[in-house]
């Protein structure tokens, strides 16, 4: 029976709880709690400087960025997306009224393959809505050349890629938006939380709009807005956060590189190679069990699971797969073979600041030394067997 603590694929960062109460004391004492506080504003404005980007808008959470970012663009009809995401992703654009028009993955990404993206516009297409997965950047130059040949939006669920950068510049700064989740389970989390990166102060502008009810001023309504906007409470929690993340992300760091290390030539087990030129934000560390590995995906996730080790498929089922998809004629299986082939292989391991070295071994050690299934001995013939049907 296993006795030790489980260990989780995640565990939220937080800060030390003495030093949040005195941002609690302020906001106690101004008594704002939400509508653009000053937490909020501070965090925009420091978010923008950490991130490399000009304009950012906070959200209660990323799904409500997502369905709000596509509202901005006024974005109808088709929209080419991944099957290879969590669900909102896909969501956001039922939530619009929109047709979501699933594309296949590179097999060395995760991100949507820009071939698959070209042979997939229809006449109805009108914006692709890529996603940065496990934080990985897409091919972000041969996307931005199709929705110009086409006369594309484009819209990147950015939700994985908190500080990543290539190439020296931050990857938010592309398409028309990027959308940003601060979720318990990210690098940088504010309790629940997300963001819409502009490239220009119009278009936050109406964002911010949109987030507020479509609120310009006490008496003015311009849009059909929502209820976006981020809590102090949480706007503070991100102030402290933004202190300690760098020394978050150096220890996933060194999680990753031990996982690396620990891993290197286990027959079966494939690591993706870190994405070039890139600074990563180490997020997650997915593997994929290969054929030849001496045991199913499925099984020696029963075994991690057994052993106190809590994976996850990250992303199994594929979106296409859920009811409200899998009539779409794009979700057919045989339309997204890499992606259905990925996502029988996938196991994302533990990777969290708070994760030790002895912890991140012991994972290492099951997948290098699994279970093997025992094959009984063939019974030997019992005597009344061998003379059934002699006569006597």
């Amino acid at each position: 029976m296993n006795t030790k603590p489980p260990i989780y694929v995640t565990q939220p960062d937080l800060p030390p709880l003495e030093e949040f109460m005195p941002y609690l004391q302020q906001i106690w004492d101004s008594k704002i709690l939400t509508n653009g506080g000053p937490f909020h504003k501070q965090l925009e404005t420091e978010l923008a400087e950490y991130l490399g980007v000009n304009y950012i808008s906070l959200f209660t959470n990323a799904t409500i960025a997502l369905v709000t970012a596509l509202q901005s663009l006024r974005i109808s009809g088709e929209v080419i997306t991944t099957p290879y995401s969590f669900v909102a992703t896909a969501h956001s654009l039922l939530w619009n009224g929109i047709k979501p028009v699933f594309a296949d993955i590179d097999p060395n990404t995760m991100n949507l393959d820009p071939a698959s993206i070209e042979a997939a516009i229809t006449p109805q297409t009108t914006a692709i809505m890529p996603v940065h997965c496990y934080g990985r950047p897409c091919d972000v130059e041969a996307i931005q050349r199709i929705a110009d040949d086409y006369n594309l939006k484009v819209i990147y669920d950015a939700a994985h890629a908190f500080g990543v950068k290539q190439h020296g510049q931050s990857i938010l700064q592309h398409g028309d938006l990027s959308i940003l989740s601060f979720h318990a389970t990210k690098a940088f989390n504010t309790f629940e939380g997300g963001a819409i990166i502009s490239p220009d102060a119009r278009t936050k502008q109406h964002i911010d709009h949109l987030k507020n009810f479509g609120f310009v001023n006490e008496t003015t309504v311009v849009a059909t807005g929502i209820n976006g906007k981020m809590s102090e409470l949480n706007a503070a929690l991100g102030l402290l956060q933004l202190k300690h993340v760098g020394k978050a992300i150096a220890r996933r760091r060194e999680i990753d590189a031990l996982y690396r290390q620990l891993l290197t030539g286990v027959k079966g087990i494939r690591v993706l190679e870190p994405a070039a030129d890139t600074q990563a934000n180490y997020s997650y560390f997915p593997i994929l069990v290969e054929p030849d590995y001496p045991l199913s995906r499925d099984v020696i996730y029963q075994q991690m699971k057994d052993a106190g080790i809590y994976g996850r498929r990250y992303f199994y089922p594929l979106i296409s797969d859920f009811p409200m998809y899998r009539g779409l004629p794009s979700a057919h299986a045989s339309n997204l073979p890499v992606a259905k082939a990925t996502s029988s292989k996938v196991i994302c391991l533990p990777i969290y600041p708070a994760l030790s070295d002895e912890e991140v071994a012991s994972v290492a050690a099951l997948i290098r030394h699994p279970q093997l299934p025992q094959i009984a001995p063939a019974p030997a013939p019992s005597l009344d067997a061998h003379h059934a049907g002699t006569p006597v």
